[in-house]
């Protein structure tokens, strides 16, 4: 699924300067946050964890997380599966 990670951007326009400072907003811990900041996996991220931090940052989830159709989604060598001879 092509999905646009905007976390980055929202932490800028709100000032919060560290993936520890966005740990203590949202008591989440670093590897949650890493994923996300990362942007690994988007698609595989807990609703629970995206739902925590727009509560905690008052944003919608369609702020944190963009689908973005018609996109073609870029999968990266070493998530390519190889075929089965």
């Amino acid at each position: 699924m092509p999905l646009q990670n905007n976390l980055r951007i929202i932490m800028a326009k709100q000032k919060i300067d560290s993936v520890s400072e966005l740990m203590t907003i949202t008591g989440l811990s670093r590897n949650a946050l890493n994923k996300l900041w990362r942007d690994e996996d988007l698609e595989s991220a807990k609703l629970g964890t995206l739902m925590i931090i727009c509560d905690q940052l008052q944003i919608k989830l369609s702020d944190l997380i963009e689908y973005l159709p018609g996109e073609k989604q870029i999968i990266p060598e070493k998530q390519k599966k190889k075929p089965i001879n």
